[in-house]
Formats: structure tokens, sequence, C-alpha cells
């Protein structure tokens, strides 16, 4: 079913969850929705959206922590072991699910079998930017500047094993390129050093449209499946390398064995907010991501997809974060 499909879907039977949430008996007290990372990041903006979103609609409370630490892992091993009510939730980033069960050897859980999906969230993708020195003024150029520089281009990412990192090396590999991995703690450094020329060329996420705007960075290519809504002149890489793209996404997940009918009237609430043209636009004005609603089939298939993909890649390159 297509997104656009599976969104008239969503609304078509909005109408009959306020039944169906009295089947459920739920909710029953406030819901706990958990956030791997600290407040202002994507994940954090998303998951205050949809509670204020869910409050306004529903009447439900629903109560964002911080829960910060490990990359994530803790939050989501203690999500995998609370009760499968409904009430306890986490909003997570696709790395959390598809690249941490690959590079960390003691993540304590199984992402794709100890967290139940229960809903997609949104969606964004990646820029390919390069500091203004570097005289590539295409992604073509580029390639090709690459290939001719000895010693290697440095490129900087937000840590070893990240998605910066992976889908750099991805690209390395696709293009026949050879770049120097500089890994930073977090993207902000990694992206100031890019600015000061220290590291040459990084992907980038949404955080640097204003270096971009500035004329700090020079944007050269898109990673996602589909060109960029902020940047719809710019290339994709599957423009270029077929099959090769990187596309973010936000999703929240359950406790496993939570009850089909509570992961039902969850996702079609959720839903129902992303579908409305205001709550999209609050969406993008505040974390610069797009609505991405899918059905639960093509939401799992997905996450596999992903999983699969980002594996295949930490295999190749032996990283591991622990």
């Amino acid at each position: 079913m297509s997104p656009k499909a599976w969104a008239l879907a969503i609304l078509a039977t909005a109408a009959l969850m306020g039944a169906a949430a009295a089947q459920t008996s739920f909710p029953s007290r406030p819901i706990r929705m958990l956030v791997t990372i600290p407040p202002g990041g994507a994940p954090d903006i998303s998951a205050r959206l949809i509670a204020q979103g869910l409050q306004e609609t529903r009447g439900w409370t629903v109560v964002i922590e911080n829960r910060t630490g490990a990359n994530g892992n803790i939050a989501m091993a203690e999500v995998a072991k609370a009760p499968p009510d409904g009430h306890t939730l986490i909003l997570l980033a696709d790395s959390s699910v598809t690249i941490n069960p690959h590079v960390y050897s003691k993540l304590g859980l199984d992402t794709l079998k100890d967290l139940l999906p229960v809903a997609s969230v949104a969606t964004n993708q990646f820029t390919l930017s390069v500091n203004p020195q570097v005289p590539a003024k295409t992604f073509q150029e580029f390639i090709a500047y690459a290939r001719a520089t000895k010693p290697p281009l440095p490129y900087g990412s937000s840590g070893n094993g990240s998605q910066h990192h992976l889908s750099m090396e991805m690209l390395k590999q696709r293009a026949g390129i050879d770049l120097l991995h500089v890994p930073f703690r977090g993207a902000a450094p990694a992206t100031q050093s890019t600015v000061a020329g220290d590291t040459k060329v990084l992907f980038s996420g949404s955080a640097s449209a204003a270096l971009i705007a500035g004329g700090q960075l020079r944007v050269l290519a898109a990673s996602g499946r589909q060109r960029s809504k902020r940047y719809p002149d710019l290339p994709t890489l599957a423009e270029f390398y077929p099959g090769l793209s990187v596309d973010i996404w936000l999703g929240v997940f359950a406790p496993p064995n939570t009850p089909e009918p509570i992961v039902t009237t969850l996702r079609t609430e959720i839903h129902r907010l992303l579908a409305r043209a205001d709550f999209a636009e609050r969406l993008n004005v505040s974390g610069s991501l797009e609505p991405l609603i899918l059905s639960p089939a093509d939401f799992s298939a997905l996450i596999r997809d992903d999983h699969q993909k980002y594996g295949r890649t930490v295999r190749d390159l032996g990283i591991q974060a622990d």
C-alpha cells in the first residue's frame, strides 16, 4: 500500500478508534514515551509534538522521558522489559534499531524481536557537503577529485559506527574512492571541523541547513530514495549509483507481546496526527522532518531491510563499538 493510500485509510478508520479504545480500556493512566537523546534533537521534538497532539485530540497524557546513555541501549532495554500494556513506549531513530545491534557486542537485546514496531513517524535524509575550498562544484566533480587526491581527503562523522560513518563508507565502496575517516563525538563537532577545513567532506543532517545557506558548506548530493524537498535541484546518490540510499527515519516502539488492539489504537492515533497538514507543518518547521506514514507491513520491511544493509557494512568494515 502506498503512503498516500495508507494515510487515507488511517483517516477513514479514525472514527472507529473510540470504540476500539473502549474495548481495550486503553489508556488507563499516563503513557511514558522514552527518548534516547537530550531535549532538542529530532526524536525529542517529534515525541513532544506527538504527546501534545494526543493530548489535544484524545485527552491522553503522554509524559516524555529523556533517557540517555549507551547510545540509546539503556532506554531500549528498559522498554523491552516493561509490561506489555501500551503505557511504556519509546521513540527511536533508525540507527538505534538497525545499526546498534551490529556494533555493540553486549547490546543485551535483539531489536528485531524485543521491540515491537508501533508506528512510523517521520523521515529525513543526509546531504553530502564539502568545505567550499574543495574545488568540486558537482557530485560528479567531487568523485573525480576524490579519486585523484593523494593522500585521501579526510571526512568527518559523528562517531565510529554512526550512520554518518556507514553512509560514507557505502559511498566509498560504490564509487571506488578512498577517504580518510575522522570520527568525532557527535555531528556538531564533525560539522564544525568541515567548516573549518580540517576535514573536507561529510554527510550532514538538517542542522547544517543554515551553514549551507550561509556558504560555509557546499552541498553536492542528497542521500534519500527521492530528492530532498529542501533541495529539489540536488541529485540523489541513487541517480548515480542505483540502490545506494540512506533515508533517516523515526518510529514508535513498544514492548513485545503488547496486545494488537492497543498497538492498532496507538498506530491509528499517531498516524491520524501525521496525516493532518497543520501537524506536518509543525513537524517540518520544528525538526525539518517529513511525516512517514507506512502500513505495519511496510514499516517492518523497512526495518528489516535497513538492519541487513547496515549489518553488511559493519561486517565488511569490522566495526565494534565496545
